[in-house]
């Protein structure tokens, strides 16, 4: 999911809404344009994302588009290897439909997180379209270029080559809302050096592309006005029907059009600050050391402390826990817990009145509960540990990874 309110409905955008990538056209739909380069003998399939008025927010149709395309490519040997990209040259992925989620909250009635129907669909699609990018068996380059945040974020991790630009906005702003880094991000955010997967969980801070560099969530990164030559590059390239061979060779031409990092970004400059205030497993400590960055001479921290405690208190405390459980599981099963989560995050935790906040009313004044980070106590949180679906019922997700 995402935090960024341009990923709502109604955002206007000059955009042309024109796919960014060449070749023969072979599905057009309003949100998602799939095309096939023509290479030789082995084709490359090219998703774009197609929705730059909303700065290509993931919806539904857009999640189930993907995932049967991506299917269906990966069972194509035709097919050498697949892009993603966004459209309108703002964003690769801004996040995913917060205002459907927020009609879907309201429209049930029951106050079962089991009876959102929208929602169970709406995550097991994303979350299904996610970790078929991370097995997928060809490679698949994703174009990261401009706002790369939440549902974004999750497409991108997977990818085999993640490409980020000069005007990448790469974010996970969850807490803003009342939510946590989802589509694998407790994963992603676990798994960083010692105590930056908290600070960005706590702050939705904004990374470029040298910090996405140096902390691995990035492989390349290329100037955005030398994309079409890579482009160009691949069609002139002759492609095998071997996908570690096609990896060698897009290795190669990424390099060709790298771009120089000219020096540390600012969360590397920070990095061992970062590290010193949150590396650690006591909750509240953390809190704390996050807090202090207040009074701090970079204003990039100052922001940061500052989200936080705008943020909602029970998602800091959800997002810690994932993170603390997320460390000692596999991918599938973070995926399943994740599930659990945010289906209970639309009744029992503050997403409704986050979103509300942010995007519905606009007043920029939620009214969180707990109101409190003493009151988000490890009881509290158990909650979002339950399994809501009828008792006997396995997880929807049960089969991801088998």
């Amino acid at each position: 999911m995402t935090t960024n309110p341009s990923a709502g409905r109604g955002i206007q955008d000059d955009s042309n809404g024109k796919g960014a990538s060449p070749g023969d056209q072979e599905f057009l739909d309003d949100a998602v344009l799939f095309e096939v380069m023509t290479t030789g003998r082995q084709q490359v399939g090219v998703a774009t994302l197609n929705s730059p008025r909303t700065l290509n927010g993931l919806s539904l149709p857009m999640c189930e588009l993907l995932h049967d395309k991506l299917m269906a490519w990966a069972n194509d040997p035709s097919i050498a290897f697949v892009i993603l990209a966004g459209a309108g040259g703002k964003a690769f992925c801004a996040g995913g439909d917060l205002h459907g989620i927020h009609g879907s909250i309201l429209d049930n009635e029951t106050g079962h997180a089991w009876d959102n129907t929208y929602t169970r669909r709406f995550f097991d699609i994303e979350y299904r379209l996610d970790y078929l990018i991370h097995d997928y068996p060809k490679p698949v380059v994703c174009w990261g270029s401009g706002i790369v945040m939440g549902g974004g974020v999750g497409l991108m991790m997977g990818a085999s080559h993640r490409v980020v630009s000069e005007t990448t906005r790469f974010a996970m702003p969850e807490i803003t809302i009342g939510l946590f880094p989802d589509v694998g991000g407790t994963w992603m955010l676990s798994r960083l050096p010692g105590g930056t997967g908290r600070f960005l969980a706590f702050t939705g801070a904004q990374l470029g592309a040298a910090d996405c560099l140096f902390l691995g969530l990035a492989d390349c990164a290329v100037e955005s006005g030398r994309w079409p030559e890579f482009l160009a590059a691949v069609q002139q390239t002759a492609w095998h029907d071997d996908a570690d061979l096609n990896a060698v060779e897009l290795d190669r031409l990424l390099a060709a059009v790298a771009m120089p990092i000219a020096g540390p970004g600012v969360l590397q400059r920070h990095y061992a600050e970062i590290r010193q205030a949150c590396d650690g497993h006591d909750f509240h400590a953390v809190c704390d050391a996050v807090a202090a960055f207040a009074g701090h001479s970079d204003p990039w921290l100052q922001k940061a402390a500052a989200t936080f405690s705008a943020g909602s208190p029970g998602s800091a405390r959800l997002s810690f826990t994932l993170l603390e459980r997320a460390r000692l599981l596999s991918l599938a099963d973070v995926f399943r817990q994740e599930y659990i989560a945010v289906l209970h995050c639309g009744v029992q935790g503050d997403l409704q009145e986050g979103i509300r906040a942010l995007l519905i009313d606009k007043d920029k004044q939620p009214r969180w509960n707990p109101a409190t980070l003493r009151d988000a106590t490890p009881a509290w949180v158990e909650r979002f540990f339950e399994a809501p679906w009828p008792l006997g019922d396995e997880h929807p997700l049960e089969d991801l990874g088998r």
